[in-house]
């Protein structure tokens, strides 16, 4: 069987290829810093799709777009300079605003593993990919209401559940 290669991989694709790295990094019951990052970078692909979705049908070409997502420069930038101001309804505004809160602590926490050397623990990574759900369901179910990421059963429930 063959899988696609991850960068011809669409967004929603890359996102739970993300996730699914996640449940094997839990899976090993050590690896908490790296599902950090993987849970961040998720939250931040669907950061890119809600800007691509909100652009689309406006006649901006997707190469200005993608100019717009490098200038926004990370998930904060993307929910303070396009996500949030896109938005011309104020009850969506104020659900981003609290997705934007979210977002804010699971990149703290990345920046500081990724840019200082910081590590989590398991209370920590766990806190933190649930917010990291919370914030790709709701940017992503918006514009694709079918979409829910699938948690990749890691061995150890595995194990488990043949027990049982």
């Amino acid at each position: 069987m063959s899988t696609t290669p991850y960068n011809d991989r669409t967004d929603l694709q890359k996102i739970q290829s993300q996730w699914n790295k996640i449940g094997g990094l839990l899976g090993r019951g050590r690896d908490w810093s790296a599902a950090i990052v993987r849970a961040a970078t998720a939250a931040e692909i669907a950061a890119n799709i809600a800007v691509r979705q909100r652009f689309a049908g406006t006649g901006f070409s997707n190469d200005f777009v993608d100019s717009l997502l490098k200038w926004a420069n990370g998930i904060d930038g993307k929910f303070t300079r396009l996500i949030i101001p896109a938005e011309a309804d104020n009850a969506r505004k104020t659900q981003l605003a609290s997705l934007k809160k979210q977002a804010e602590l699971i990149n703290q926490k990345r920046n500081d593993i990724v840019h200082r050397g910081a590590f989590a623990d398991e209370p920590d990574a766990l806190k933190l990919i649930e917010e990291a759900r919370q914030v790709v369901h709701g940017l992503i179910q918006h514009y694709h209401p079918g979409f829910t990421l699938h948690d990749k059963p890691t061995k150890k429930a595995a194990a488990a559940a043949a027990i049982e």
